[in-house]
């Protein structure tokens, strides 16, 4: 499929030397790069979803210690 896209200049032209060095084509690396980008996506959200799935089954309400530890360490270095 073709597409147009903008991106910055600096870009470009670091895919442009890619190619180049690489003998493909500027679409082919476009094309690995989006690739890569979605299934990093992919495999983020996958991680949520199981931390997420833990988190439903495992009992995170903290105790009086660490009600007692977030207090010391936690809310002294948020910001109001």
């Amino acid at each position: 499929m073709k597409t147009a896209v903008s991106i910055p200049d600096r870009i470009f032209e670091a895919a442009e030397q890619y190619a180049r060095r690489r003998g493909i084509p500027r679409s082919q690396v476009y094309a690995e790069a989006l690739a890569r980008f979605m299934a990093e996506q992919e495999s983020d959200e996958e991680l949520t979803e199981a931390l997420n799935r833990v988190c439903a089954e495992v009992d995170t309400s903290l105790d009086e210690f660490g009600r007692a530890a977030a207090r010391r360490v936690v809310l002294p270095a948020s910001e109001w």
